[in-house]
């Protein structure tokens, strides 16, 4: 997943300059940083939905979701500003910023979830999530799908093979088929389902206790799966049954993004033991956590010393606290739904001209377009999509690419994105499928 629409070293730009920048960024940070497009792109400013290069040249936004209520959102900026003014120190002292927001925060999921744990990352939220599971149910095993990508720790890294084969896959974990209702055949919810009763079965043969199912709630990575609504829950039934937990990964599907409300895991009808959140929590600021059931957290905390020294600072709860305000007060939920659907629409009707484009899904602000060269045969058009993903970058939109034949246009672009911005990424995007 790393490599998909990853520049290649060495090509050049055709620009002295930038070529001399990126080979500056190669030397001083070593060669295991990877850049999107063949022709990297220079930013150096964002506001809104657009980004900007160093010649003033606009960017609409339709991949990044990290800048949640849009790239340097003024309320968000003069919150990070005001507290940075006063006070920033580590969470060791008594302060009511992160009391605040913990109790903002948990009134948006349902009432089981009733301790916030925070971290700096959704990878060492993750992380701690996952400390907790096992200790909680006193097992070791792990069950992620197929492509899945759950941060970058030792631990996460073994359990996101979406990071590819050189990182081996951990011992106690397994790996099930994401719930793909395009190229699957039969229920989604059953398949998914006998998936998981496999790798608990081998769980059993080899005597590994299961400790928790972790699901990025809209499959991401695998490819952006969220249909039916529901199918999620027979697994995670499962799951429990032997003793297992369900944690949710929200770092990408939460904070309203799929328009039906703040978190993926409602679409399936469930609470989670625990739902890990970062990234979009801070519109970019570092700030994380894990909200838990407190039956789940309770031996963990009986037992184990808990502390992150930033996790949960001042000026990370303020942050956080803005970017909640703004979601809240500009309706971006309902945002999200609404112009989710209109972006739909509109890539419905390029469906319908289009022969390349085999399968539209997804929910909200979060949609996969999964491109074919062949659709009775639903032949990937991996070659396609990253000529095309590039060809956007060239007219001025960005874009990204995902599954585990880099052909499904990911397409997650901030809450404020509005229909006026959706119809100028439907036409670039119908000029470059012209184009192919």
């Amino acid at each position: 997943m790393t490599m998909i629409n990853a520049y290649v070293p060495g090509t050049g730009t055709g620009d002295a300059a930038e070529d001399a920048l990126i080979e500056r960024r190669r030397r001083l940070l070593g060669p295991a940083y990877r850049l999107f497009y063949a022709h990297p792109l220079h930013v150096v400013r964002g506001q809104g939905v657009w980004l900007y290069d160093q010649a003033g040249k606009a960017y609409l936004d339709v991949y990044n979701n990290v800048a949640s209520v849009g790239h340097c959102h003024p309320v968000v900026v003069e919150a990070l500003s005001r507290q940075a003014a006063i006070l920033n120190t580590h969470t060791r002292y008594v302060h009511e910023g992160i009391l605040d927001y913990a109790e903002k925060l948990l009134a948006e999921g349902p009432p089981e979830l009733g301790h916030l744990m925070m971290t700096c990352t959704g990878s060492e939220a993750n992380d701690l999530a996952l400390r907790i599971a096992r200790k909680h149910t006193g097992g070791t095993g792990i069950i992620v799908t197929e492509l899945a990508y759950h941060g970058v720790t030792g631990v996460l890294a073994e359990l996101s093979p979406s990071l590819g084969p050189a990182v081996a896959r951990g011992p106690h974990v397994r790996l099930v088929p994401a719930p793909d209702g395009y190229r699957g055949e039969g229920d989604v919810g059953a398949r998914f389902l006998a998936g998981v009763e496999a790798a608990l079965a081998d769980f059993a043969d080899k005597g590994i206790r299961p400790a928790a199912l972790l699901v990025d709630t809209i499959f991401s990575s695998d490819g952006v799966f969220a249909d039916p609504p529901g199918f999620l829950a027979s697994a995670v039934a499962a799951v429990r049954a032997a003793g297992g937990l369900f944690i949710a990964d929200e770092v990408q599907p939460g904070f309203g993004r799929l328009g039906t409300g703040m978190w993926g895991f409602a679409r399936h009808g469930l609470v989670p033991d625990m739902a890990t959140v970062g990234k979009p929590m801070g519109n970019g600021h570092p700030v994380a956590g894990v909200m838990t059931r407190p039956e789940v957290v309770a031996e963990f905390g009986r037992d184990i010393r808990y502390f992150n020294t930033f996790g949960g600072n001042p000026v990370s709860c303020a942050v956080a606290g803005a970017v909640l305000s703004v979601i809240k007060a500009e309706g971006l939920v309902e945002n999200a739904r609404a112009t989710g659907a209109h972006l739909m629409a509109g890539l419905r009707r390029l469906g319908r001209k289009h022969d390349l484009i085999g399968d539209l899904r997804g929910s909200g602000l979060f949609i996969g377009a999964e491109l074919v060269t062949d659709r009775a045969r639903k032949t990937p058009a991996s070659a396609e999509t990253a000529r095309l993903v590039n060809d956007l970058r060239e007219r001025g939109v960005l874009i990204s690419a995902t599954g585990p034949f880099a052909n499904i246009l990911k397409i997650r672009p901030p809450l404020v994105f509005r229909p006026e911005h959706a119809d100028i990424f439907l036409g670039h995007l119908d000029e470059a499928l012209a184009a192919i």
